[in-house]
């Protein structure tokens, strides 16, 4: 699924527009996208039906005026998502659901008001999506959907880190990742699309970094068609986090205490605390906030010392306990570990909400605040933090950098979070997600602004950050700046949902920066209340950057900011390019070939002279087919896998013959079929596949994982497939990354030799059987894919996982000759993940690891001499498109030329040059 079929934009607030003529008293009607049911209507006084909650009244409003919001039965279809009051106006929330099941980013918004005893509707807003047909009964059972998903990650994962097998003896069948099945969704793009909705969690087996991803398999053919983050951090993705059911004590309240504690910067503050009798300490529990009431809810901040970022993904981390001391005044290792800057600045955020909109803590009930301070990278520094659903989470910092409690925008920021997931609760993908962050960066200066008394104008009020540093100027600290000026036009990248979520913080201070600059002109409390209002009043979950402009316009008159006032937000928006179709402005300098692949989890292939690549239709809903074409761009792209309902993915092609996957419920099969025409014919079923697949003339070899979750490698003959060769696949026996040329199949494997582990890259000559091993070493060394043609084969591999880069290698077919094309280490060094070749070139891609996200970090392809010698400065190409978005999965099609994925334009398209960049200034 696309960032497309995620994120649809809509009309302006300022470009009034009606579908059909409206009643004489509707003001203003924005048409939704690919439904009949309005994004927007605003400027009505219309009387709810008297009813009792205002989730009734609501619903049977929009009942009572079907011929305006297409809403067949709102009492079946819409279902209460909670309702917020304030200062006479109520406003509803409503999940849709199709059939029963829950419509991802389904959500539509009734505004009313109270008024002598009754409601008036005064607007509505959000997503109903009514052209969903399809069924709901699934085909595909929870074990195997949870089974797939899995996979997908680990697949996803391996494709950047190619982690070798499990490094444990006895470890084999252990998976680093666990799936929960979370129920049926639908995805409402066209028809829709039933699927398993599946939270993936666990630690990347490669790096040991948290992860936690919210995957969507296909509930009819089990094909995960997206996925992405579960995380909300700060500062570049590196941690997850869990569900923590601490902290909801009952408990009676108590009076409240008050004690001291310095901060970071050596200020010192009141802190509100309370006295534990068990444990004979004072601790940071404030019970002074949130009303008593029956709950006992409090913000308190929790000492976790000693616990790394993996130990509170998932669960609440056992063993901790709330900071405390002997005496009311907190001491040295209070404020050393961030646990006073935490209490303290997690009060200032509540007492904002709070005296600024009325909102009682996150979820606007009083919710329980819990701060987790101190945690650690396995034992080293974390620079970093995160929201996981249900508590903050502060990293310990290092030599430059505090802990991350010691800023008080990132401690705002991290704590909005909580409030936008209790209310639009944004999708954290693509340009839902960068909003998400863009809020939360919208609202941390703000409280820190608030709380300092910075002005508006202070030219470094935009800044996020900036405080955490010990020597570093506040520029030079600061991990972004909501005043950087950035535009979509010259500055939104787009990227897959694999970097960064979608480009959720490398996008979002364009939306970010346009809400910062209005503040600035129309002052702080005016345009806080105005960001407020739209964020719980007109946002949903997968609003992007022009439903964000409507928002903050409807809200701005709502709130009666007089014209000139919004004539200033809409210059704000415009001046960072968030206007009518601005997507369609981006541009790229390649041709191309394929447009709106529409998928997820798949790869190009290539070779002589033609592509081929798996596409779904226009808005994603159908499963994908595999299409081939000529690379020059001639004539029509052929259709070469059947419409039976199954998933076709992971093509290949040798320019004579496609090779590719077809993922069903009871399995995945490898088909074949000629470019000239022909059955498909079936060469291999199986369970679990991997995602390597390769074809030259009549030789097939491809990846898979046997029941015992160990890695296999597998050759055979199209003519004669039931003869097929496996290679690994046993418990002390693993191969992958398997690719073909001319009768010989180059692979990776690991296997236990006397006791130990060794690896190796080796060649098989098919017609003699003859099986070299072109380089060999001990284990600790992470081999990657391999590439080969008629002289060479090529690898990459990286023998220190700490530096963030890995060699291109290549050596002759017999073992000699090993030479680095690309050296692991040094100023030209790549952090290269994947790879291609013909016979004259070898094409890398590449991204920064570690590295703050930006265009340089993203994915690129860098392109090589395929037999030039390494010192020859001619035998690196250089880059082979200089587009602003993320590129990958190269396919060589011949010569100097490949194809790849190019997601410049915010949708994934399939692009070829004739020849490489070469340079990009």
């Amino acid at each position: 699924m696309s960032v497309v079929a995620l994120v649809v934009s809509a009309a302006p607030a300022d470009a009034v527009t009606e579908a059909t003529a409206p009643p004489p008293n509707l003001a203003e009607v924005i048409p939704g996208q690919e439904t009949q049911t309005p994004a927007l209507v605003r400027g009505i006084r219309e009387q709810a039906p008297a009813t009792g909650s205002a989730a009734a009244a609501a619903r049977a409003y929009l009942d009572a005026r079907q011929g305006r919001y297409r809403i067949p039965d709102a009492n079946r279809d819409l279902v209460p998502a909670g309702t917020t009051a304030a200062d006479g106006r109520e406003t509803v929330r409503l999940q849709q659901r199709h059939r029963g099941v829950p419509v991802l980013g389904g959500q539509y918004v009734v505004r009313m008001q109270r008024q002598d005893g009754e409601r008036v509707v005064t607007g509505t807003s959000g997503k109903y999506f009514t052209e969903l047909s399809t069924g709901t009964t699934p085909e595909v059972g929870e074990a195997l959907a949870v089974e797939r998903a899995v996979r997908a990650v680990l697949t996803e994962l391996g494709d950047r880190n190619f982690a070798a097998a499990p490094p444990r003896e006895g470890a084999e069948e252990e998976s680093p990742l666990e799936g929960t099945a979370r129920g049926l969704v639908v995805l409402p793009a066209g028809a829709g699309v039933l699927t398993r909705h599946v939270t993936v969690h666990g630690s990347d087996p490669a790096t040991g970094e948290p992860v936690r991803r919210e995957v969507y398999v296909d509930a009819r053919a089990g094909y995960p068609v997206l996925q992405y983050s579960g995380i909300k951090t700060f500062g570049t993705p590196r941690t997850t986090a869990g569900q923590s059911a601490a902290g909801r004590r009952s408990r009676q309240p108590i009076a409240a205490e008050k004690g001291t504690g310095v901060r970071l910067d050596g200020t010192t503050v009141g802190l509100d605390i309370d006295r534990d009798d068990s444990r004979g300490l004072y601790v940071l529990r404030d019970r002074s906030r949130i009303p008593a009431g029956d709950s006992g809810n409090v913000l308190s901040t929790w000492d976790a010392r000693g616990k790394w970022y993996t130990d509170v993904g998932g669960v609440w981390p056992e063993g901790i306990q709330e900071f405390g001391s002997p005496t009311p005044a907190f001491g040295p290792e209070a404020t050393e570990s961030g646990a006073v800057d935490a209490h303290w600045a997690a009060g200032q955020v509540y007492d904002y909400f709070k005296g600024k909109h009325g909102r009682d803590s996150l979820d606007g009930r009083g919710m329980t605040v819990n701060s987790l301070v101190g945690v650690a990278d396995y034992g080293q520094p974390y620079v970093n933090a995160f929201w996981d659903g249900q508590k903050m989470v502060y990293g310990n910092g290092d030599a430059e950098y505090r802990p991350l409690s010691a800023a008080m925008d990132v401690v705002g920021h991290e704590m909005t979070h909580g409030v936008i997931e209790h209310s639009a609760n944004l999708v954290y993908a693509g340009q839902s997600g960068a909003l998400n962050e863009a809020i939360a960066d919208y609202f941390g200066n703000a409280i820190e602004a608030d709380v300092y008394g910075i002005p508006a104008t202070d030219p470094d009020s935009g800044l996020l950050g900036e405080r955490l540093c010990r020597t570093k100027s506040p520029r030079e600290c600061a991990l972004r700046d909501l005043g950087d000026g950035r535009t979509t036009a010259k500055s939104f990248l787009g990227v897959g949902f694999a970097t960064d979520s979608g480009g959720v913080h490398l996008n979002s201070t364009i939306i970010g920066g346009a809400l910062w600059d209005a503040r600035e002109d129309l002052g702080a409390e005016t345009m806080d209340k105005i960001v407020y209002r739209a964020l719980t009043e007109y946002l949903t979950p997968l609003d992007g950057f022009t439903e964000a402009r409507a928002a903050v316009l409807a809200a701005a008159q709502d709130l009666a900011i007089p014209a000139a006032g919004r004539k200033t937000l809409q210059r704000a928006f415009t001046a960072h390019g968030i206007v009518p179709g601005w997507e369609s402005a981006l541009g790229m300098d390649a041709d191309v070939l394929l447009d709106r692949i529409n998928t997820s989890n798949t790869h190009l292939g290539g070779g002589g002279g033609w592509w081929t690549a798996s596409k779904s239709n226009e808005d994603g809903t159908e499963p994908y087919s595999v299409w081939a074409g000529r690379a020059d761009g001639q004539g029509t792209p052929k259709l070469m896998s059947p419409n039976d309902g199954r998933y076709h993915v992971n093509p290949a092609t040798d320019g004579k013959t496609v090779v590719w996957q077809a993922y069903g419920p009871d399995g995945v099969d490898v088909l074949a079929r000629p470019l000239a025409g022909g059955p498909v014919k079936k060469l291999w079923h199986g369970r679990t596949p991997g995602s390597s697949v390769d074809v030259d003339g009549d030789l097939v070899a491809f990846d898979y994982v046997t029941y015992g979750g160990r890695r296999a490698v597998a050759h055979l003959s199209i003519k004669d497939p039931a003869n097929m060769e496996t290679i690994g696949g046993g418990t002390y026996y693993r191969a992958w990354a398997p690719s073909v040329s001319k009768g010989k199949v180059a692979y990776q494997e690991r296997r236990r030799v006397r006791a130990e582990y060794a690896v190796s890259t080796r060649v098989i000559d098919v017609a003699t059987g003859e099986n070299t091993a072109v380089q060999s070493a001990t284990d600790g060394i992470s081999l990657g894919p391999t590439a080969i043609n008629g002289t060479h084969v090529f690898w990459l591999l990286d023998d220190d996982a700490t530096d963030g880069t890995r060699a291109l290698r290549r050596a002759a077919l017999d073992g000699s000759g090993v030479v680095d094309l690309s050296p692991e280490t040094g100023p030209n060094a790549l952090n290269a993940y994947d790879l291609t070749v013909s016979e004259d070139r070898v094409t890398v891609g590449s991204y920064l690891a570690g590295a703050q996200l930006s265009n340089e970090s993203a994915p690129k392809l860098y392109q090589f001499a395929a037999a030039g010698a390494p010192d020859d400065p001619a035998t690196r190409k250089g880059r082979v498109s200089c587009n602003r978005g993320e590129q990958s999965s190269a396919a060589a099609v011949g010569g100097s030329q490949v194809v790849w994925l190019d997601s410049t334009t915010g949708t994934t398209d399939a692009v070829t040059r004739a020849r490489p960049a070469g340079r990009c200034d």
